[in-house]
């Protein structure tokens, strides 16, 4: 592999390589990097100087992997691979380059391969993480899918990991709306993972954004799921889980979230599911909880995007003042009641009573029976609803 220090792009350059060189994520690597700069660090594991030897941390059996890594690596080749499938690479200090990955630190990507024609840093100021069990019940696949949908109406970007399960109903619900949708792989952008979400990637590629940490052709692993987890965390403003089990992916993303300072909601469900327990831990804890995409805006958005009110449906014994509805819930049940026993029941005087009376019998709650009054077949009904909603 030839040297980037003669390139006048030898900063990009050796981040493609060391893409291939060094794991999602590893912290101390990031150390490496942020005190030796890109093309120092590259130079070192190609050197034959003793310079990677006196590294922080580094040890001989790990020095023999970087350096077997690093002279494999074909950074020319990996960004002529992600150009024909219309990406780029971007990199720290980067125009397009998201500052709030900076939140990471030294976990913070080396750099991010990304397919599609949107830029990267207007998407993710926008942007909400949706994520969730990839065995999911119908009910999660449809609160997945209203949740897509809803963001993208209101302008907000879905960000997912385009796993099967709620990340797919996710994405597609964003889709069908013609609204924004992100996915952050544990792959290359060019790898179609998994292998049935072929046509999915395709339509995010053209209508969206595909974002991977690792170069093209990479293939995943259980530890680059997990690891991609904090990049979909660290880029939105805010995660939603919907369905998740204890030991979950998707709740190691929302806390994530919670410790860079990002809102952690999650989608409740039935209380003897297990694909719920993780979020209703998440929501026994720093979780909030929310139900729709207006609750989620609520959260993450600016000032003043609020959720509507949310109350029961208005009956008419709603729409009568204090008075008159005293009066009302004096009335027994059955039978005929007289003007002096409301009264005495509703604590007001029997010419208020009596006025009141005629205001109800106007209304349709009361009529008269001889001498006294009775409830119409219509309050009754109403009242009972009253009851059964109490």
């Amino acid at each position: 592999m030839r040297g980037p220090s003669s390139r006048p792009d030898g900063e990009r350059w050796a981040r493609a390589a060391l893409t291939r060189v060094l794991e999602p994520g590893d912290e101390r690597a990031g150390r490496w990097l942020r005190e030796a700069g890109p093309v120092e660090l590259l130079r070192r594991f190609t050197a034959e100087d003793g310079s990677a030897e006196r590294l922080p941390g580094m040890t001989a059996a790990r020095l023999g992997g970087c350096r077997l890594r690093a002279a494999a690596a074909e950074p020319e080749r990996d960004l002529a691979a992600v150009a024909e499938v219309g990406g780029r690479f971007v990199c720290p200090g980067d125009r397009e380059w998201p500052s709030q990955l900076d939140d990471l630190g030294d976990a913070r990507p080396i750099g991010l391969w990304v397919r599609g024609r949107p830029d990267l840093r207007l998407w993710s100021l926008r942007s909400v993480a949706v994520v969730g069990a990839r065995a999911c019940t119908p009910y999660g696949a449809h609160m997945a899918a209203a949740l897509g949908s809803g963001l993208a109406e209101r302008g907000w970007v879905v960000v997912s990991g385009a796993a099967f399960g709620v990340d797919g109903a996710v994405h597609r619900g964003a889709l069908a709306a013609g609204g924004a949708t992100t996915a952050v792989l544990a792959c290359g952008v060019d790898v179609a993972y998994p292998r049935g979400h072929a046509e999915l990637l395709g339509r995010l590629a053209h209508q969206g954004l595909i974002v991977a940490e690792l170069p093209p052709s990479s293939h995943p692993t259980r530890s680059r799921f997990v690891l991609r987890n904090r990049v979909i965390a660290a880029l939105t403003r805010g995660t939603v889980v919907v369905e998740a089990e204890y030991r979950s992916g998707s709740l190691v993303t929302a806390r994530q979230a919670q410790r860079l300072g990002r809102f952690a909601m999650g989608v409740p469900g039935p209380a003897t599911s297990g694909l719920s327990a993780g979020v209703h831990e998440l929501l026994r804890g720093e979780g909030v909880l929310v139900t729709d995409a207006s609750e989620v805006i609520e959260l993450v958005g600016d000032m003043g995007e609020l959720a509507p009110v949310r109350r029961g449906p208005v009956v008419p014994r709603d729409r009568l003042d204090a008075t008159a509805a005293r009066v009302l819930d004096a009335f027994p049940y059955r039978g005929v009641t007289h003007p002096r026993d409301l009264a005495r029941s509703a604590g007001t005087s029997a010419d208020e009573t009596l006025g009141r009376l005629y205001e109800l019998h106007s209304l349709g709650f009361v009529e008269r029976d001889g001498d006294g009054w009775r409830l119409t077949d219509s309050a009754k009904r109403n009242g009972d609803a009253r009851r059964g909603g109490t």
